[in-house]
């Protein structure tokens, strides 16, 4: 495995997303190599050589002058949680000291910097640092924070037990409605539509689904968010690239990791039509054409689960297939 994971579909670039996903596959697959070269290749490169000290740069490739380097020093807290997750996770598996000492430090950053409280939610994660708080209210990304990973944080107390608490609280408003967006606003106790990308549910959206259906404790009224799209599979046989939050109206043709995001959470007959898919899409290993990173990613984590690779315990702890003994005390 490389120590940088390249998005060829958007200039070569590298992100903290890519390596935070790497990361996680890597312990997922007990390739300590291979985890040690992404995370130093990130430590290095995007985090200025100290992730105790600095979370990551969200985005990394050719800058104008044609040096390669940060091209945007912005964190992204999606990314920084999982890098602080597999980073607890690893020094928890592999009886690793240092990627545990790692995984905290990073954590506490998040915390000092990408939270916030926001009135009938209390505590809830922003997806960075700067540019959330706007208009007296704050803009949310629900993809950005994993129940699981949120259970996870919450073993070591506040405050990510308020964290998971007012993100669980969302994720069950949206359920009501069945769709997901890419981007909400919290404002005056409530959810109200994005002032900057709508009610739309897309690209970032299709994660939640995924989330959702790996957890271990299924909850039906949280499933509930996957009605919107699993109707139109029903109707149409095929799933769309977008689809209004509100009113469910859905738009353009989803590309195969969307397909495969989808599948944990479905229901047999449904995941038997989406599994078909996502097999149609493979070529020379790969999927879609021209294969896409975001795809590639977010089939790795469906097909990973479906196949038994990994489980959440319901503490958040992670059992890889590598390890039965996984889900002891998370420390």
């Amino acid at each position: 495995m490389m120590a940088m994971v390249v998005d060829r579909s958007a200039s070569e670039r590298s992100t903290s997303e890519g390596q935070a996903y790497a990361l996680f596959f890597a312990l997922v697959a007990n390739d300590r190599a291979s985890f040690q070269r992404l995370l130093t290749w990130t430590e290095q490169n995007l985090a200025r050589g100290d992730l105790g000290r600095n979370l990551p740069a969200w985005h990394w490739g050719k800058r104008r002058d044609g040096t390669w380097g940060v091209i945007d020093k912005n964190s992204a807290s999606d990314a920084d949680l999982w890098i602080a997750y597999s980073l607890l996770e690893a020094g928890r598996l592999w009886a690793d000291a240092r990627y545990t000492a790692l995984g905290r430090r990073v954590l506490s950053n998040v915390a000092s910097r990408d939270l916030a409280e926001a009135p009938q939610f209390g505590t809830i994660l922003l997806p960075g640092p700067s540019g959330f708080s706007v208009s007296g209210g704050f803009r949310i990304n629900p993809s950005y924070a994993p129940p699981q990973l949120l259970r996870r944080f919450a073993q070591l107390g506040a405050p990510w037990d308020r964290v998971l608490q007012s993100s669980v609280q969302m994720l069950h408003l949206f359920a009501q409605g069945g769709a997901a967006p890419d981007w909400a606003f919290a404002k005056a106790g409530t959810l109200v539509e994005d002032p900057v990308h709508g009610r739309v549910g897309s690209y970032d959206a299709i994660r939640v689904y995924l989330w959702v259906g790996t957890m271990p404790d299924r909850d039906p009224q949280l499933d509930r968010i996957a009605q919107g799209l699993l109707r139109e599979l029903e109707k149409t046989a095929a799933l769309p690239e977008r689809i209004d939050a509100r009113t469910l109206v859905a738009r353009g043709s989803a590309p195969p990791g969307f397909y495969a995001a989808l599948i944990p959470i479905a229901p047999p007959d449904a995941r038997r039509a989406l599994e078909a898919r996502v097999s149609e899409a493979r070529k020379d290993g790969l999927y879609g054409d021209p294969p896409a990173y975001y795809d590639q990613n977010l089939i790795l984590f469906a097909q990973g689960f479906s196949e038994s690779r990994y489980r959440f315990g319901g503490d958040g702890s992670l059992a890889p297939a590598w390890e039965t003994r996984c889900l002891g005390r998370a420390r």
